[in-house]
């Protein structure tokens, strides 16, 4: 049977300018008199993926990689959702909705999960593939005899409500000028005051969306959302720019709501969230700006185990050429190489805030976890300890060379990624397949920083951070922005990388699951936000651990398939047993 061309051009590095189109004149087919590579008037080039032999020979000659031809079963053909236009990304099938339940949509960044939540939600109507106009009628009548019919028979006609909390929440102070009280009036929300209240938003009401953090505005945007009184409710997402006490906050909120009787779709790359406020899960598999399959429906502990073991073995499917592995604290052995550098105690005060410090030894190879809320002194102390800022009394030195990465991230100079490498060896064998590779940042070496997505300029910075010849890594929220691939990829690069090398490392981050992966020890950061924040530790990492989550209320088990970490339901058996034991941290 006769397989399924996909033909992709990506013009944001498509130069074709500068190159000697040759797409086109290495075609076999082309050469032959047949019309595949076609240059418009625009300058690009198109592709007929109809007289496309998918030899993939343009794709090899193509000079700034802009070029991706894949080979798909024939069958999938039928099951195409979207298509953004000629040579373009294309999804193919949609998730499941379910009134009562949480279905959650995991994946790689670019790989159509916003797509699938436009499509259900309304906001977006799909195109079937076709390049002749489409109508919602022709979308009832392809997926007639199928739920979706009857579900977007019911949402155009407007007997269905939904409400929808978008991705880009930094866009909002663009759309909205007025304070927080006032746009959740603009959007008829606030029906349901009680989630505004568990959410935590009261102080911010006043306040104008100009004024706000990024984790304020994710915060009012999920609340504004939840608080409406909607029959289905999509989550782009939510988790991003919280730490974790509110992550688990609005986790607890989505499963009140699915106890109510309503339906969540929810798009997240946290999988301890995931794992938590979901109840099935689709793997959305691929390749980014390519194309995107929904996987079948899974449970939620089925779907995220499959993600880790880089596997859907139902479809057959390999989605990854490792899985990953998790180390059991109990029997972890100790750090054990040589001193390397000292903590020393320390104060940092502003107005309005202090942050107490408390001393340990940092060993050779030794990778140091962060947690703690926001707003409670984790960036300020990173900071200090590389030399970027100075505590009260300026003797914080620790005579080492330190690499930092810093939280926020800003492209000075707009140059290609190739060019912000210059001078790093990041092509030689070891770092091409130690990082380069993992992290797919070989994929951005053609484009302009300023082009960047926000996940593809944070593993920029981490690469341009890991590859400095320094003692001790520092990085602040390196998973930000990062799809799931690449947070798994990061966990195993972390430990690999550093230790390979005979370095230290210290990560702040809110993604318990990463955390969790790399350290050896963990700082855990206590105190009243924006008002006084203690570092306590580096402490070995189930004390650490045990001391963070009885802070959060909350008990981890471990999974009997993978042994990555799972929360508790509270209340449930485990949860009270291991409460009862003071063992929060993985309990058999």
């Amino acid at each position: 049977m006769k397989g399924l061309k996909v033909a992709i051009i990506d013009r944001e590095i498509c130069r074709f300018d500068k190159c000697s189109h040759e797409c086109q004149r290495f075609c076999p087919p082309q050469i032959s008199g047949e019309k595949v590579v076609e240059f418009g008037e625009d300058g690009y080039p198109t592709i007929n993926e109809t007289l496309c032999i998918g030899c993939g020979i343009c794709e090899k000659k193509c000079p700034f990689s802009a070029i991706r031809i894949v080979n798909l079963p024939s069958e999938l053909g039928r099951d195409r959702v979207h298509q953004y236009g000629v040579n373009a990304f294309r999804l193919y099938r949609l998730p499941l909705l379910k009134k009562g339940y949480v279905v959650g949509l995991v994946g790689m960044n670019g790989i159509g999960k916003s797509t699938a939540l436009k499509i259900l939600s309304g906001t977006m109507q799909p195109n079937l593939g076709s390049e002749s106009s489409i109508t919602w009628d022709d979308v009832i009548k392809r997926y007639k005899g199928t739920t979706y019919a009857a579900y977007f028979k019911a949402l155009i006609a407007g007997e269905l409500k939904v409400s929808v909390k978008p991705q880009a929440v930094y866009e909002i102070p663009r759309a909205y000028s007025g304070t927080v009280q006032g746009l959740i009036d603009s959007l008829g929300a606030g029906e349901n005051g009680r989630i505004i209240e568990e959410l935590g938003i009261k102080d911010l009401l006043n306040k104008n969306l100009s004024e706000l953090s990024g984790g304020e505005l994710q915060s009012i945007a999920i609340s504004a959302s939840l608080s409406k009184k909607a029959d289905f409710y999509f989550l782009d997402e939510p988790s991003s720019y919280l730490d974790v006490y509110n992550r688990h906050r609005v986790a607890r909120v989505v499963r009140e709501l699915v106890e109510e009787g309503a339906g969540v779709l929810l798009v997240e790359h946290d999988l301890t969230f995931l794992d938590y406020a979901s109840d099935y899960v689709h793997i959305l598999y691929g390749e980014p700006a390519v194309y995107g399959i929904v996987s079948n429906p899974m449970t939620n502990s089925e779907g995220v185990n499959s993600l880790i073991a880089g596997e859907i073995r139902e479809e057959n499917v390999r989605i990854r050429n490792y899985l990953i592995k998790f180390r059991e604290p109990s029997i972890q052995a100790e750090t054990t190489g040589q001193v390397m550098f000292s903590i020393p105690k320390f104060a940092r005060t502003y107005p309005g805030f202090r942050l107490d410090v408390d001393g340990k030894d940092v060993r050779e190879g030794e990778i140091i976890g962060v947690l703690g809320p926001n707003g409670i002194g984790k960036t300020t102390f990173l900071r200090i300890i590389a030399g970027m800022d100075r505590d009260d009394s300026g003797t914080v030195q620790l005579g080492i060379k330190i690499a930092y990465k810093p939280q926020y991230l800003e492209v000075k100079e707009d140059k290609t990624v190739e060019q912000a490498l210059s001078g790093l060896e990041w092509n030689s064998y070891e770092n091409m397949n130690l990082l380069m590779t993992p992290l797919r940042v070989d994929r951005l070496m053609n484009k302009n920083l300023s082009e960047l997505s926000g996940g593809e300029l944070q593993k920029v910075a981490i690469a341009v951070t890991l590859l400095q010849d320094a003692m001790l890594y520092a990085l602040d929220e390196p998973s930000a922005f990062t799809d799931v691939e690449d947070r798994i990829a990061l966990a195993k690069i972390l430990s690999n990388y550093m230790k390979r090398r005979g370095r230290s490392g210290i990560v702040i981050d809110h993604d318990l699951m990463i955390i969790d992966l790399i350290s050896d020890s963990i700082i855990v950061f206590s105190g009243t936000p924006n008002i006084h924040g203690t570092a306590i530790g580096p402490l070995p990492k189930r004390d650490a651990m045990n001391m963070f989550l009885r802070g959060m209320d909350i008990t981890y088990r471990r999974d009997e398939v993978t042994s990555r970490p799972r929360v508790n339901k509270p209340g449930s058996r485990l949860d009270r047993e291991q409460k009862s034991t003071g063992e929060y941290y993985y309990s058999r």
